[in-house]
């Protein structure tokens, strides 16, 4: 099964990527042998792990989690799914505006 899986990386950064085989790409990450940015930033940790029924689907939901704010995979990781939308950027960047 495909997966869409999130590092944290020694640095406190985040890295987030897709794969077939989960346990064998956290291998290569930790060993220095995967993507180029989690080499430099050993070891990794993964915080977020989810399963698809389709590649295609687990490839589309690692381009969307790239662009989120830290403070929104942040929340993903915890599991506080209430939080995403008020952490979703709008126009430029700036959060939505409560209305009354």
């Amino acid at each position: 099964m495909p997966y869409t899986y999130m590092l944290r990386c020694a640095d406190g950064s985040y890295y987030v990527g897709s794969t077939w085989q989960l346990e064998r790409r956290l291998d290569q990450h930790q060993s220095g042998n995967g993507a180029e940015y989690t080499k430099r930033r050993r070891p990794v940790e993964l915080v977020y792990a989810a399963e698809f029924d389709r590649v295609e689907d687990a490839f589309a939901w690692e381009k969307r989690l790239q662009n989120w704010s830290r403070a929104k995979r942040e929340a993903l990781i915890r599991g506080d799914f209430g939080a995403l939308p008020h952490l979703s950027s709008r126009r430029g960047g700036k959060p939505a505006r409560e209305t009354r």
